[in-house]
């Protein structure tokens, strides 16, 4: 029978703790809801209001992994969820809106990815986001240069940029934006990443065509549409190691050099708080959202 605890008056079973989903380095279930429990604080924040699809990874990277994006069956009732709407039909997703909900969908083993919109108004994005994937033998340090050249570009359309891990090989860099569709912050996004391939033709790249990739930053703006996720800030993902899509600070994109130096995993998440907080929290305060030129 599976270990049952219970959090802020909810009683969660707890299944397979020992078992390891982190094969370089042994990092086992119970390790994962500790984390978990340990970043509830600023995890929360940018999980509230957000319908959530979980990546699953029960047996760990090796195994099977695959999105669940719907309320998975046996949820609790206690459970927060809402009707989505899209195009072929409603769908009823998981809100993650407290600490009970968040250790029972961290014991499915799963990231957490979200929409660039409020469950309280789907038709209005709120963040605007750029996924930057190097393909090899591009690494991070060459999607922080474009990071760069991207900040720049965004305050002088008034934004204020945030970078974070993607918790893989690239980089995300986040603002926030009111008073736009997501269609309208898709253009918006699309927009400055053919600029950026203009004013780097041979680092950045806007176009999906895998076959142009190799040795170049992708751009990836279309996750600014309203049907698209983005793994979301402080999860874990389903990798080799524990690593995490985490915040990091302009200082460190300026001073990356290596490939490594961007790979940061659960261990390193909680002394980085005590250090800087949540680097994302602007996020979070609507006073500080820009609007499109």
């Amino acid at each position: 029978m599976a270990p049952i605890t219970e959090v802020e008056g909810r009683r969660l079973p707890l299944s397979n703790l020992e078992k390891v989903l982190y094969p370089a380095t042994g990092f086992t279930k119970a390790e994962v809801l500790h984390y978990y429990a340990t970043v509830a604080d600023v995890l929360l924040p940018h999980l509230r209001e957000r319908p959530v699809s979980f990546l699953r990874y029960p047996d760990g990277p090796d195994g099977q992994v695959f999105f669940t994006k719907n309320v998975p069956p046996g949820t609790p009732d206690w459970v927060t969820s809402a009707e989505v709407p899209r195009a072929e039909g409603p769908a009823r997703m998981v809100l993650v809106a407290d600490l009970p909900s968040l250790m029972w969908a961290a014991n499915l083993v799963a990231e957490f990815h979200t929409h660039q919109w409020r469950i309280t108004d789907p038709g209005q994005a709120d963040r605007i986001v750029f996924d930057l994937d190097p393909g090899p033998p591009a690494t991070v340090v060459h999607c922080c240069e474009v990071a760069l050249w991207l900040r720049e570009r965004l305050a002088e359309d008034g934004f204020e940029a945030y970078a974070k891990t993607s918790g893989s090989k690239g980089l995300h860099l986040l603002t926030a934006v009111r008073g736009s569709s997501s269609e309208q912050v898709s253009d918006y996004a699309r927009a400055l990443a053919v600029e950026a391939e203009k004013a780097m033709p041979r680092l950045v790249l806007h176009r999906m065509k895998r076959s142009l990739r190799p040795g170049k930053v992708f751009v990836d703006w279309s996750q600014n549409a309203a049907r698209k996720t983005t793994a979301a800030p402080y999860t874990l993902r389903a990798r080799a190691e524990p690593l995490v899509s985490a915040p990091v600070t302009w200082r460190e994109v300026e001073e990356c050099r290596s490939p490594g130096g961007m790979a940061l995993q659960a261990p390193d998440i909680p002394p980085r708080l005590q250090d800087f907080g949540d680097l994302l929290a602007p996020l979070l305060d609507p006073d500080e959202a820009g609007t499109l030129p």
